[in-house]
């Protein structure tokens, strides 16, 4: 496998430095991170409101399940605790594996226990949508078309027109 989109967020401690340790963590793999926007919460909203940005990282050597690997690793690294009671809780450092493409450039469908791709709820998520059109204008979820095309689902409208781009927080990208 070689190419990877992930979703970075975080809403409790130093969310910013949360996101900049996940970006080092991830290291020459990261090609391009996007831009980060201050987010409210998704799901439960009795909660802080989130840094949100997306990552597309590349490794050869690296297989879906290596990404995940290395995503539970930064959470594991920013002290992220999960909370089974609580799916859409608070938390340190969330890094979602969203899509991945292998070597032929073709997308890559897992449905596991532990990992499902394309990430079954990312074309509701204007927090993964948004960040991901500012690095891939063209990019498209694997199995649900072109990112803008998502975005301007009406049922997203909200979501979007609650993000704040955050320009005074830079992610670092080799690119």
């Amino acid at each position: 496998m070689t190419r990877a989109v992930l979703s970075v967020g975080s809403n409790l401690g130093d969310r910013y430095r949360h996101l900049q340790q996940a970006v080092r963590l991830l290291g020459e793999s990261v090609a391009v991170a996007s831009g980060v926007y201050e987010t409210p919460p998704w799901g439960d909203t009795e909660q802080p409101s989130y840094l949100n940005a997306v990552v597309l990282v590349v490794d050869p050597k690296a297989g879906p399940h290596d990404w995940l690997e290395r995503a539970r690793a930064c959470e594991a690294a920013a002290g992220r605790v999960r909370d089974p009671e609580r799916r859409f809780g608070p938390r340190t450092l969330d890094v979602d594996v969203i899509a991945v493409w292998d070597a032929d450039d073709q997308p890559v469908i897992i449905d596991d226990p532990e990992l499902t791709l394309p990430h079954p709820r990312a074309h509701q998520r204007a927090f993964v949508l948004r960040p991901w059109i500012d690095i891939q204008p063209y990019g498209q979820l694997p199995g649900h078309g072109w990112l803008t095309d998502l975005l301007n689902d009406p049922a997203l409208a909200d979501d979007l027109a609650g993000m704040t781009p955050r320009p005074d927080l830079p992610l670092e990208s080799r690119l």
